[in-house]
């Protein structure tokens, strides 16, 4: 099938190249010239594992391309993908310029019947905005005769395993009221649907909210866990017995209730706003999400309180380690990343940073520059050199093992900030670390 998606960002750019690789000849459209060169020769602009082979691998068939040239992009597509951002607006609602801006840039080129798919994460009614904008351009020049719906189909990727998600999907949900354009987007899914069938057909609005009530859902187990956590801490229990209680009854389940330092990214902090947002509109009280977004501020200071306790709010001549400065593992994404609010903090209290992620360094340095209180260092172990204490922000692979020799003749002093809780406290004490990690009890060093 001729697919066209309109926007190169994450979510734009990890479709067109799964759709491509099933087969399908995608266009990609972008207004960044400068990007759509980069992508024509292979660079890919993010960090996500397994997609820059699969984007070199579908230009060089010919299944994928790259253009700015809207109106080649309208023409070849018979479904065309919105997968635009969509920022938070200064009220927390979803900012919906780009994605209705690629509306109206679709009706004004198309001369056949249309299927415009809205991939991006917007609120509910955002389909019926689509309509009416397509709607008006078309009327405005004289197509009123032409055909299109408007179907949504929002993504459901995690960040670091997004083509694999891509490629083995859960669940797929179209959301029209036309058996033709539910039809059109079976046939678009049918290399994913093999196995057994996930697409699940609904009206718009149902699928739109579905997005956003799963993100939620999700970062509402991640807030939980962490008060939990704050609570285990408290009263002297181990958040990770716990984790393994509750996790053991299948309506519970072990996903996303490890406790740690708050979520970050382009997606939970923006669409729990955006809900919020939707709901007082709507003059409903959104209480529960109201919690979770607090939980979750006060969570990224849960180590920087520890590291107060410690060493007291006067850091002046402090130097920290820190390992880990992307949201999560696997991806190279800053925003909203626990490490950024742990760095600022402790740079206002007069600390130092020597910092190391194995994918994050560039974005690093693009946010903060060159700076006398921060570091960037070439490797894990460099991180340490001279640092009164080590702080682990993120859960990379490569830091899940600890080199105690190294890490102890490096530190100044012998402790451990862990915020993913990545080590025993037991083994941790009897190799001599002072080891302060989420909602587990602190064991006595044993040197």
């Amino acid at each position: 099938m001729n697919v066209t998606v309109f926007g190169t960002g994450y979510v734009g750019l990890v479709q067109a190249a799964v759709l491509a690789e099933a087969g399908h000849r995608v266009a990609c459209i972008d207004i960044d010239d400068d990007k759509i060169q980069r992508l024509k020769q292979g660079h890919i602009p993010i960090y996500e594992p397994g997609l820059e082979p699969l984007v070199k691998r579908n230009v060089e068939s010919g299944n994928l391309t790259f253009s700015t040239d809207a109106a080649e992009g309208v023409t070849h597509g018979e479904l065309i993908f919105i997968a635009v951002g969509t920022p938070p607006d200064e009220d927390g609602s979803a900012d919906l310029r780009y994605v209705l801006t690629v509306a109206r840039t679709i009706a004004e080129h198309m001369q056949d019947k249309k299927y415009i798919i809205n991939k991006s994460t917007v609120p509910v009614g955002t389909a019926d905005k689509v309509r009416e904008e397509v709607t008006r351009t078309l009327a405005a020049r004289d197509a009123a005769q032409l055909e299109f719906d408007v179907i949504s189909n929002p993504e459901f990727l995690k960040e670091g395993s997004a083509v694999a998600d891509c490629m083995r999907p859960d669940r797929i949900i179209i959301g029209t009221s036309e058996k033709a354009s539910e039809q059109k987007l079976r046939q678009l899914y049918a290399p994913f649907n093999r196995n057994h069938e996930k697409i699940l057909a609904m009206d718009t609005r149902s699928a739109e909210l579905a997005k956003y009530a799963a993100n939620c859902m999700l970062a509402t187990k991640i807030s939980f866990m962490n008060e939990m956590a704050v609570i285990a801490d408290k009263v002297g229990a181990d958040i990770e017995a716990v984790r393994q209680g509750i996790g053991s009854d299948p309506r519970i389940g072990y996903h996303f209730i490890y406790a740690g330092i708050g979520y970050g990214g382009s997606c939970f902090p923006k669409d729990v706003q955006a809900l919020k947002t939707t709901a007082t509109q709507l003059g409903i009280v959104p209480e529960i999400l109201n919690a979770v977004e607090s939980r979750n501020q006060q969570q990224k200071h849960y180590l920087l309180d520890k590291i107060v306790q410690r060493y007291g709010s006067d850091l002046s001549g402090k130097t920290f380690a820190l390992w880990g400065l992307s949201f999560k593992p696997n991806t190279d994404d800053m925003r909203e990343a626990p490490a950024r609010v742990l760095m600022e903090n402790l740079w206002q209290m007069g600390a130092k940073v020597r910092a190391f992620d194995p994918e994050a360094m560039h974005e690093c340095e693009r946010i903060y520059g060159n700076r006398e209180d921060l570091q960037l260092c070439g490797t894990r172990d460099s991180a340490l050199a001279g640092a009164d204490a080590l702080i682990v922000a993120t859960e990379w692979q490569q830091f899940k093992t600890l080199d105690v020799t190294t890490v102890k003749n490096s530190l100044n002093d012998p402790v451990v900030f862990d915020g993913r809780n990545l080590y025993h406290p037991l083994d941790m004490a009897e190799a001599g670390f002072e080891y302060l990690c989420v909602g587990r009890p602190q064991v006595a060093s044993a040197q």
